[in-house]
């Protein structure tokens, strides 16, 4: 046998033996099913199988046997015996010609049995294949996925010329892989039910005339060749043979996808079929972005309040009522609160409705005719021992939440006053930080509910639990996730939440169920971030898969795709109109997106070869904060470079970056920094703020635009 042929499983090889003798025992059956039958009778059976040369011949007993071993599963052990059987130790090249793997074996009928077995064949390696690439390495997931789509076209055309039941039922397993990406292409292939269609239909004579051109890193290809040879006895050898046929690899220097920052860099497939962009027909499903309208009731209440209030403090400049007439803007593209159902109103809302709409007022306006920058707050959290994992700000920025590689989450009051609990036998009244322990793995993600009440938090322990603000305890405790939960977000109108996990899903939870409401599945990675649109009728997530994701909270289902980043998404945020959509991660960008056509407005480059981590809009969108692991936090004019740009502001003079002074010679250090090959801050970055050795976590925004940041020292 060939040194590369696996080793054989002893309960398969015994199996196997059980089975051969229970063939060759059935030739003397007869002899002990009548024992009262005279000797000559028996005489007289044996000289007649002794001159026929027996009941079972050894091809039938080779049948039997392999009938067995693939009824059982050991299918390893039944390639192993099909080539022992025809004494050939590994295929001869001439039977790969037809893209299947043909062993020759003398006898017709186990001929007939391996001609039987080939759909099954088929079936096995695109299963065995798909289930390797998606456990594969994130890395790698994304290139490798792309292989599948020309491999599931190839092996349903070679099915339909075999066997068109099983065609039909491979076409309809693995065809909703490939809707998203080649929705057109699979349409038409699913009209090819016979071999008379296969000479009629022009995509497939196009994709049998013509190889495809596949992008591939050399790592990605080597892989996956390895792992086609290590399994070709049960499928591998049929995928190798149409990757041999049919398919022509490129190798590129890097993982791609598109490693060039363009989605049109690399151009895979077949020049003979017209490129449809097929994103961009899925971008196009009708969605609705607009706010969504205030309760009709609670909207009377909080006008009525606000009258009161301009009365008793008197009315300079703009009024409360004014300014929520202002705030609650209507659109054609609203959502209708049948939607989404929320819980009724109370006073604590009406409270702190009135709270909002006052500082909205007062806040600081960024949004002149030239972008202005924020002022910057900046908390560094020192004797951490690299235990912080994650840092949120409440909604009303009083309290940050901080959470640690050892199981608990540790609360600090950022106005100086003590974290009261209502329990006035609380020991604990007077401290102005506090611990809450519940956990057992690391705190991943953190999220305070809008009216400051209550605290989400995700952990690698795969639960995500709720806590009250008011009594400092663990309420409730929510399990759904197989693996660790990275991120976990509350709704902008509470009751609502969503988590991301390692297991490649996010889910979607009401507060007084302990089950997820909605599982949103199809990322190829680690989903690693999560938010909510403002209207609260969409999720986005940001993956490891290099892309991010829209979903509709009603439906379940994905609405838009953002792919174009080149490195894993950490951080996305969402304008607060509801229009963009802004995310970044571990390639250093910056991308830019219109939600409503799902296409990419800008990149925006600036923080060096580091990861981003965290991203914040302006109240009135038109400022977006940065903070990453190059200890920075950055500013950017986000709507620079777009059809909305408004007249080229000033630079920014800052002392740590010469690409933003205003000191004669900046042009020239501008170059010098290309000469050295650094990372030039694109047009739109307007100042930037660094830290000495602090990585920023997290950046935030008052409802008054002032900026809070916050990290962990680094010693």
């Amino acid at each position: 046998m060939s040194q590369n042929t696996p080793k054989v499983d002893p309960a398969a090889q015994n199996a196997a033996m059980r089975a051969q003798s229970a063939g060759q025992a059935a030739a003397g059956v007869s002899q002990q099913a009548q024992p009262g039958q005279a000797q000559p009778q028996q005489a007289q059976q044996q000289q007649q199988r002794r001159q026929t040369g027996g009941q079972f011949s050894q091809a039938d007993l080779n049948r039997i046997v392999l009938e067995y071993l693939n009824k059982k599963g050991y299918h390893k052990t039944e390639a192993m015996l099909r080539m022992e059987s025809s004494h050939v130790p590994t295929p001869p090249p001439q039977n790969f010609a037809s893209g299947a793997v043909r062993t020759p074996i003398t006898d017709k009928s186990s001929v007939a049995t391996v001609e039987k077995m080939e759909p099954e064949g088929y079936v096995r390696g695109y299963s065995m294949l798909k289930a390797w690439v998606e456990s594969s390495l994130d890395i790698y997931r994304p290139e490798l996925f792309r292989v599948l789509y020309p491999l599931f076209v190839h092996c349903f055309l070679d099915l339909v010329g075999k066997d068109g039941t099983a065609a039909r039922s491979f076409f309809n397993k693995f065809m909703s892989d490939h809707e998203i990406l080649h929705g057109s292409e699979v349409s038409k292939l699913a009209g090819i039910g016979t071999s008379e269609h296969l000479e009629e239909n022009e995509l497939a004579k196009t994709f049998r005339n013509n190889s495809y051109v596949l992008h591939i890193s050399r790592t990605a290809l080597n892989l996956l060749l390895y792992f086609l040879h290590e399994n070709e006895a049960v499928g591998g050898s049929i995928m190798i043979s149409l990757i041999n046929r049919y398919i022509q690899p490129v190798i590129t220097n890097s993982n791609v996808s598109g490693s060039s920052g363009d989605e049109g860099a690399l151009d895979d497939g077949i020049k003979g079929i017209a490129k449809t962009d097929e994103v961009e027909k899925f971008n196009s499903q009708p969605v609705k972005l607009g706010q969504m309208p205030m309760d009709p009731d609670f909207s009377k209440e909080v006008e009525l309040e606000l009258k009161k209030k301009d009365a008793r403090e008197g009315v300079q400049g703009t009024s409360l009522v004014d300014e929520f007439h202002k705030m609650q803007t209507t659109s054609d593209d609203a959502p209708t609160r049948e939607v989404l159902p929320l819980p009724p109103k109370t006073a604590l809302d009406l409270k702190r409705e009135v709270q909002i709409v006052k500082e909205s007022r007062d806040k600081i306006k960024l949004d002149s005719i030239q972008a202005a920058a924020p002022s910057v707050c900046m908390y560094t959290f020192h004797n951490t021992n690299n235990d912080l994992t994650s840092l949120e700000f409440n909604d009303d920025s009083t309290m940050v939440a901080g959470g640690f590689q050892d199981s608990y989450i540790k609360l600090w009051s950022l106005d100086g006053g003590p974290l009261k609990s209502v329990l006035k036998t609380d020991k604990f009244n007077d401290d102005n930080s506090r611990r809450l322990i519940g956990h057992s793995g690391t705190v991943y993600g953190l999220s305070f509910s809008p009216d400051n009440r209550y605290l989400l938090s995700s952990s690698e322990d795969k639960t995500t639990r709720l806590w009250s603000m008011d009594t400092y305890t663990a309420l409730v405790s929510y399990k759904g996730h197989n693996h660790p939960v990275w991120d976990v977000k509350f709704s902008p109108f509470g009751h609502y939440f969503v988590t991301g996990s390692h297991d490649q899903t996010a889910r979607l939870w009401s507060c007084d169920h302990i089950y997820p409401l909605r599982i949103f599945a199809g990322h190829l990675g680690d989903v690693d971030t999560v938010e909510f649109h403002p209207n609260s009728t969409y999720v986005f997530t940001g993956s490891a898969d290099k892309s991010c994701r829209m979903w509709d909270v009603q439906k379940g289902n994905s609405v838009r795709i953002f792919s174009g980043h080149t490195g894993a998404v950490n951080a996305i945020a969402v304008s607060p109109d509801g229009r963009w959509l802004a995310s970044a991660g571990e390639d250093t960008m910056i991308n830019i997106w219109d939600i409503g056509s799902g296409r990419r407005l800008k990149s925006m480059r600036g923080h060096g070869r580091s990861s981003i981590y965290s991203l914040a809009f302006s109240q009135e969108g038109s400022v977006l904060i940065s903070g990453g692991a190059d200890s920075s936090v950055r500013v950017w004019d986000i709507k620079r470079g777009t059809t909305e740009a408004g007249p080229v502001p000033d630079p920014f003079p800052t002392s740590d970056d010469p690409t933003t002074s205003v000191n004669g010679g900046s042009k020239e250090k501008i170059e010098e920094a290309r000469r050295r090959k650094e990372i030039v801050p694109t047009a739109d970055h307007l100042a930037s703020f660094f830290t000495k050795r602090t990585p920023v976590y997290k950046v935030h925004f008052t409802r008054g635009n002032l900026v809070l940041a916050a990290g962990a020292f680094r010693g």
